[in-house]
């Protein structure tokens, strides 16, 4: 084969890759082919029946209320229970307080641990396990418990905390000030105990 021959194979070689690159880029952009011809797959393997030895495993066959994962609401309160005694602690260290801002703490710290020893008593009253959804009534009351539980307890801080939001410095205060992620605009730990 003649150089000139090997360097027209090499150059429409290189033409057809570059090509090829440029179209699969502009379909990948452009959403695809729709009406390009498809590709046959072969289909999965039958599954063995449960007799065999095969099937799903473990749930195969059962309704999807008892496939469903059990939640355990009693948990679950404590878990944000305690992660609001946690926020609190993480507060307190933030602010670095000085000894005259020490008893309007002291004020809020006592009317929020009061309203997570309630939360708390509220958590022990929960199941520890539900696997099957609730009905819409129900979980319709459940929320209004919830809400009310939480007005509760911003009712039950909210005095202590204005008195220790009035005696911070104007640099604390912007700890409260500022914005939380996900656009809420005051952070869970102030009103909630």
């Amino acid at each position: 084969m003649s150089s000139r021959m090997k360097l027209l194979a090499v150059s429409t070689a290189i033409a057809a890759v570059s090509g090829f690159a440029w179209l699969s880029t502009a379909v990948a952009f452009d959403g695809g082919f729709d009406s390009a011809p498809q590709m046959a797959q072969a289909a999965p393997p039958a599954a063995m029946p449960p007799a065999a030895g095969g099937g799903a495993g473990a749930g195969a066959g059962q309704p999807k209320a008892e496939q469903r994962r059990a939640f355990n609401p009693r948990n679950m309160c404590f878990e944000r229970t305690a992660r609001k005694i946690g926020a609190r602690a993480y507060l307190k260290a933030r602010l670095d307080l000085k000894p005259e801002q020490l008893t309007a703490w002291n004020a809020y710290e006592k009317a929020a641990a009061d309203v997570s020893a309630k939360d708390k008593a509220r958590c022990a009253s929960l199941p520890t396990e539900m696997k099957e959804r609730p009905k819409f009534t129900d979980r319709l009351n459940m929320r209004e418990t919830m809400m009310k539980a939480r007005l509760e307890s911003l009712e039950a801080v909210k005095p202590s905390l204005t008195t220790l939001y009035a005696a911070l410095t104007p640099e604390q205060q912007a700890l409260f000030d500022r914005p939380m992620m996900g656009g809420r605009h005051h952070p869970r730990w102030h009103g909630r105990g």
